[in-house]
């Protein structure tokens, strides 16, 4: 069975298996998500969540961010979408699928302090969420099928919460059976009108994930057959693939990215673009008559206007985050886009909802053939005078061509978290994550309590 053949791998994997770069990259990826996590702390949606935990009570097993414990699910939804709400955290980026692996951070934080997780075995099982979310993304792709990339999460959330709570193979392969049968979510979630679902549908499939963790921990089992099976992963939704598990390593998490603006991945070269452009040339927003934008296929199905829906009807962080047309004025009249944009006066105003009424967007074949190599993109600004400037764009910074080095990455951290920490606990916070091997869960934890929950 296939799922006992992935039950192994993850049994088997071990912190000797990453590599110096591997090591790195995690940390620094935990790094980011930390900081998206503590820079969401306000949001409306995340802050109903935690009302609701509160109100529910429970064991106090595993801390949440800015205070307080609860039960290890529960911690898992919460946490996560502290660092989903933003959209601001990594992204890999598959032919047929586009996931967020960090996704996985909240929910393998909350087993391992259950477990009294170290640093080396903390980074080990999240790597090996990395790598089966990313695996799966590249053989299994789902979105095209009209299921959401949260699908192939749920075998990852199993996988990375089973290496934390060093489940045996037989009880890992129930926790990756129940949890890949149980949660196949709809892509719904990112199309038309969107909601507050958006950034919480992983956070679900975190809190899914992890209950069936400890479903398979204590003694309930789930389909053996649910990759190949008769009306399984393969018959129902993904078609026939094949990973050879045995021979996977640990290394993925290197060909993940990280976001320089606080805006959906597949718009982060264009971001980058439009600013360098205002910059060379010193054109205003209130100068511009029209931008076209040509796109490589996904990034203009899922945020300039194809499949997914309009994406000139922009009312809520939500649709403004998925907008490409949105994302891209908001970058013309203010710069770097950062969670600022998506406050609700901003996205409201008169400006940005008659800028983005002039960005179009469109495909373009060969930048389609480019992806995910590459994030190609072309800009054109046309101004009311007649003038026009064009730039293109492979990638940006962050993109796996050009990865963000620490000090981008804390300086980015210190933006998100600075409102809601002091110096001296930030400073605590890098220190212990740039040092994760030689610490454990706990000691994070503890530093992530004392985050204020109000600036």
């Amino acid at each position: 069975m296939i799922v006992h053949e992935l039950s192994s791998f993850i049994k088997k994997a071990s912190y000797g298996d990453l590599s110096e770069e591997a090591v790195k990259q995690l940390k620094i990826r935990l790094l980011d998500s930390i900081g998206t996590a503590i820079g969401a702390i306000e949001g409306e949606p995340v802050q109903a969540i935690r009302s609701m935990i509160d109100d529910f009570g429970g064991s106090e097993i595993s801390t949440l961010i800015g205070g307080g414990r609860t039960t290890p699910d529960r911690a898992a939804l919460y946490n996560s979408g502290l660092v989903r709400y933003l959209d601001f955290n990594d992204s890999y980026l598959a032919k047929g699928e586009t996931c967020h692996p960090s996704d996985n951070i909240g929910a393998i934080l909350a087993a391992g302090e259950m477990t009294g997780l170290g640093g080396k075995d903390f980074l080990t099982a999240l790597a090996v969420a990395y790598q089966v979310q990313c695996r799966l993304s590249d053989e299994a792709p789902v979105r095209d099928k009209g299921f959401d990339h949260t699908t192939q999460g749920s075998y990852a959330v199993a996988a990375g919460v089973s290496k934390a709570l060093d489940l045996d193979e037989e009880k890992t392969a129930n926790a990756i059976a129940i949890a890949g049968t149980a949660l196949n979510a709809l892509r719904v979630t990112r199309t038309g009108a969107l909601s507050n679902w958006k950034g919480l549908a992983y956070p679900h499939t975190a809190f899914g994930g992890t209950h069936a963790a400890f479903l398979a921990k204590y003694g309930i089992t789930g389909p053996p057959a649910v990759f190949e099976g008769n009306k399984g992963f393969m018959d129902s939704i993904a078609g026939e693939f094949s990973i050879d598990w045995e021979s996977e390593n640990l290394e993925r998490v290197t060909n993940t990215i990280i976001k320089k603006y606080n805006a959906e991945i597949h718009s982060q070269s264009s971001l980058e673009g439009i600013i360098e452009l205002k910059e060379e040339h010193g054109f205003t927003a209130e100068e511009v008559d029209k931008v076209e934008i040509e796109i490589f296929d996904v990034a203009y199905h899922i945020i300039g206007g194809g499949e997914e829906g309009d994406k000139t009807i922009v009312r809520t962080k939500e649709e403004a985050d998925h907008s490409l047309q949105y994302m891209v004025s908001a970058a013309l009249l203010d710069g770097p886009v950062m969670p600022e944009q998506y406050k609700r006066e901003r996205i409201e105003a008169d400006d940005i909802q008659s800028l983005l009424q002039k960005v179009k967007v469109a495909p373009n074949q060969e930048y389609s053939g480019r992806f995910p190599d590459e994030m190609p993109v072309k800009l054109t600004v046309h101004l009311k005078d007649g003038n026009s400037h064009q730039i293109v764009k492979r990638d940006y910074e962050g993109f796996h061509t050009r990865p963000m080095s620490w000090e981008t990455i804390i300086q980015k951290f210190e933006k998100l978290a600075d409102p809601f920490t002091t110096a001296d606990l930030r400073e605590e916070i890098i220190n212990t994550v740039q040092n994760f091997e030689e610490r454990s869960v706990d000691q994070l934890t503890e530093l992530l309590a004392k985050v204020e929950r109000s600036s």
